[in-house]
């Protein structure tokens, strides 16, 4: 069993002590960085070393300045970076400075940008984009986004009239940070539960709900000078509370963009979702990454297909981008994994790897699998993470 947080303890090393010339990899932002009852934390550590073994890098914790005549370290962000200014003050420049993302305001990185306002000038932050929410109408889901308790009541007032309807956080990861309405009274209090100030600065999404969606993952990313694109689907666990959570992927990665997926033998429903991730991403590009505002080394989209609830099986199926990832994420773990191998075989057009995330003790771990959290979790309770190659992987399709 092949365990990254013991595997590369080794290469660990303080700024100072690095070869001359040599560069480091350096972790951005997270103060719980390889503590041992933090599974964010040390997921995050051991993803960082993963990604140092692949670019042939030296990994060397949490972010330091590098001194006099080192170069600036490659960063592996905690949170998709705000701002082109702290961007250029950590050294990042451009995709091959970071694995994650750069946006040029906070709500960009967020589920917030996924759907429009209850109307023209309603609430909305600096730098909103009206263009972007029209680029991507049939990629997303029907729905609203809201910067006050009282656009939030009439976004979602509107959709109730064709059913339930899911209230989300923008900055809920995981399924977390979610509430189902079916009625006015279950919106009234769902609502009298939020703090203004927090919808004011954050937002708060409402779409239609989904009938046991099937959610895929799609994505891109580029490491070490090599790029690559994935879909796959997701699924749910329970986590040690009882509640619906995220609990892994399985991904099917090709060489090239997003693009480069449409040219391989994927399902129609798959190639529909690869479709949705394709506008969503090119309009974020499009409408927030002017004047190199915007650097995306890591991609992912969350895009779901389904029923609405309440449709009662009368056959109609809605689907589109949930929410964007532009920092380390869930399926990481099986995006390096992929990654790893394309690189260490340049014949190898795909390859399949899988991340899990399963709750409570006692977890048997295929012995093929790098184990990036194995524990008890300050906050979520026994808790293990791992990644693998799948071995329907086939070398040369």
């Amino acid at each position: 069993m092949s365990e990254p947080s013991k595997a590369t303890n080794q290469k660990r090393a303080a700024p100072g002590n690095l070869p001359a010339r040599s560069r480091a990899v350096m972790v951005y932002g997270c103060e719980t960085l390889g503590k041992a009852d933090s599974h964010h934390g040390t997921t995050l550590a051991n993803i960082a070393r993963k990604v140092a073994d692949i670019a042939g890098l030296t990994f060397a914790g949490a972010y330091a300045a590098p001194d006099a005549g080192l170069p600036v370290p490659y960063l592996v962000p905690a949170q998709t970076l705000v701002g082109r200014k702290l961007a250029q003050d950590l050294g990042v420049r451009g995709a091959g400075d970071l694995f994650g993302g750069v946006v040029p305001y906070a709500f960009v990185a967020t589920k917030a940008i996924t759907h429009g306002l209850v109307a023209p000038g309603a609430a909305a932050p600096q730098g909103w984009s009206e263009d972007f929410v029209q680029r991507v109408v049939g990629a997303t889901l029907p729905g609203f986004t809201a910067f006050t308790l009282g656009d939030a009541r009439i976004a979602a007032m509107r959709l109730l009239a064709l059913g339930p309807v899911r209230l989300k956080e923008p900055y809920g990861v995981g399924g977390l940070g979610q509430r189902v309405v079916h009625d006015e009274r279950s919106l009234d209090e769902a609502l009298a539960a939020m703090a203004p100030d927090v919808v004011e600065a954050h937002g708060l999404v409402a779409e239609r709900d989904l009938d046991a969606p099937q959610t895929y993952s799609v994505g891109q990313v580029e490491l070490a000078g090599l790029r690559a694109s994935y879909c796959g689907t997701q699924g749910l666990t329970a986590n040690n509370h009882g509640q619906k959570v995220y609990g892994g992927s399985t991904l099917t990665m090709v060489r090239g963009g997003l693009e480069a997926l449409l040219r391989h033998p994927f399902d129609a429903r798959t190639l529909a979702a690869v479709r949705a991730a394709m506008v969503y991403h090119e309009a974020a590009l499009a409408c927030y990454g002017d004047a190199g505002n915007m650097v995306l080394s890591r991609c992912n989209y969350d895009v779901a297909f389904g029923p609405p609830a309440g449709s009662a099986g009368h056959g109609q199926v809605l689907g589109g981008v949930l929410e964007q990832s532009w920092r380390v994420g869930g399926a990481t773990g099986a995006e390096l994994a992929a990654l790893a191998a394309l690189r260490e075989d340049p014949r190898r057009a795909r390859v399949v790897a899988a991340t899990r995330e399963v709750y409570g003790k006692g977890v048997r771990v295929p012995d093929d699998a790098e184990i990036y959290f194995q524990g008890e979790d300050r906050h979520a309770g026994p808790l293990t993470k791992y990644a693998r190659l799948e071995p329907d992987s086939d070398g040369n399709a």
